[in-house]
């Protein structure tokens, strides 16, 4: 344990066990909560607000402004369901919508700071450091700690050509600060963030071209989900720049030029870099308490979210586990149960859901077809396509399907793809099913409404009820 220097204010917290959250995102404030519901002293260490970058600058911004590009798409059909507009169209108002954007992640983190002040839970503005593995200093102020929780998240990652300068050349933090939509977009990096921006500016008007370093874009995702959705991007006139890697990015007199390997250069009014994070663990006393980090940054941690260091946990997106607010929240559920004694179950990644907000939307839970392979797992799967759905032609839907995964033998569900609007909310019976080991006929003898688009999951699993066809090995 560091010493106090005399500069330091000591805090003798009395009562039940000391618990020092550092950061404010999903992982710290829900750890906060269970901590406090456990019966500990709890103080929260903040520096940019609560819910972190996942409510101010990340997950609520982002899904914000998707929301309303969601409704230009949706609009796109109108025609095709016999509505007709009066001529005028649809036009955007990027301040109007970034403003709406700002206030409505301000309003949750509001949200998030009542709920903590209801429960007693102190919060301390300002950034935070270990002095040792029991120990915080924030500014002058020492804080004790029986058990430390570190959850930090990270920051865009940026490239040393291409600058973020805020005004042309951005990250997706910077987005919101634009008055006027982009005439032509840059989007480079395709991965989930990159994706979901380069699609929902696309509906909300602007010319996007996407910059690929793979073959395709989503290369970590479901190979059938990602081409179905670069094919969708390329219909709606998105330009989709496969196998070519940025070399940097330069400001213009009118815009942007980004260049490319092998010489080519892509003017643009605007570019995102959108090319990964970086854990915020830098400079902050891990190491020298003891905490173990990774080359690329990240705390290591266990099941439980233990780190190297006694008393020192940690949860998020600085762990490089997986980077989603509900794992965090798990992580920060997990390591406060842990630390003060609960019941606790180790963090299980194979039910996991997670979804692209992209038009249409990606879902998946469970074991994906590359995993089943590169495990030699033996597995039954079945694709139906979401234009078969009547549900779905009600709506004018033609783009999406539903894929599971079983074992060929016992017909557990394995995993599950649904690409369909709102997949979000339809993944959540496979996430069921995939939770609790649910057979294919457990799912198929489940009733559902008629029609709905979730019938496409049922039918998906009555199609493998006794399935001995393809079996991947």
């Amino acid at each position: 344990m560091g010493a106090v220097h005399d500069d330091l204010t000591q805090r003798d917290v009395r009562g039940g066990q000391r618990v020092v959250v550092l950061g404010g995102g999903p992982g710290g404030y829900e750890a906060a909560l269970v901590a406090r519901r456990l019966g500990a002293d709890v103080t929260v260490v903040e520096k940019q607000g609560l819910g972190g970058a996942a409510v101010l600058t990340d997950v609520v911004p982002s899904k914000t402004l998707i929301a309303t590009a969601e409704w230009l798409t949706i609009a796109e059909s109108a025609p095709e369901l016999g509505i007709r507009d009066g001529g005028d169209g649809h036009s955007v108002d990027l301040s109007a919508v970034n403003t709406r954007v700002l206030a409505l992640a301000a309003a949750q983190s509001a949200d998030i700071r009542a709920r903590l002040d209801r429960e007693g839970i102190e919060i301390v503005t300002g950034e935070g450091r270990l002095d040792g593995p029991s120990r915080v200093v924030v500014g002058d102020t020492a804080l004790d700690a029986d058990a430390v929780l570190v959850s930090v998240g990270a920051t865009p990652r940026t490239l040393p050509t291409a600058v973020p300068d805020g005004e042309r050349i951005l990250t997706w933090t910077q987005l919101y600060a634009l008055d006027a939509l982009p005439e032509r977009l840059v989007v480079v990096g395709s991965g989930v963030t990159g994706a979901e921006f380069a699609g929902a500016y696309r509906s909300l008007g602007s010319e996007v071209v996407l910059v690929s370093s793979r073959d395709r874009v989503l290369p970590g995702e479901d190979e059938d989900a990602a081409e179905l959705l670069e094919g969708v991007f390329r219909g709606r006139g998105m330009e989709v720049l496969s196998r070519s890697r940025a070399a940097g990015a330069t400001r213009t007199a009118t815009g942007v030029e980004v260049t490319l390997d092998d010489g080519r250069v892509v003017e643009g009014s605007h570019v995102l870099v959108a090319v990964g994070a970086v854990p915020a663990t830098r400079g902050i006393g891990l190491e020298e308490a003891g905490v173990a980090l990774s080359g690329s940054g990240h705390v290591v941690v266990d099941k439980v979210s233990r780190t190297t260091a006694r008393g020192v946990y940690a949860a998020g997106d600085c762990t490089g586990v997986l980077p989603l607010a509900s794992v965090a929240a798990q992580q920060g559920r997990i390591a406060m149960a842990h630390a003060l004694g609960d019941a606790v179950e180790p963090l299980r990644l194979g039910t996991v859901a997670a979804n692209i907000f992209t038009a249409p939307e990606i879902a998946t839970v469970g074991y994906s077809e590359k995993a089943l392979r590169a495990r030699d797992a033996r597995y039954v799967t079945t694709t139906l396509p979401l234009a078969r759905n009547p549900r779905a032609k009600m709506l004018g839907m033609r783009d999406g399907f539903v894929k599971l995964f079983a074992h060929p033998e016992a017909g557990v569900v394995l995993g599950g793809v649904v690409v369909a609007p709102r997949a979000s909310e339809l993944v959540f019976p496979i996430t069921l099913a995939v939770s609790h080991r649910l057979t294919v006929d457990d799912v198929a003898g489940a009733f559902t409404v008629y029609p709905s688009l979730s019938g496409s999951i049922a039918e998906a699993a009555r199609t493998l009820h006794g399935q001995a066809a393809r079996v991947e090995a």
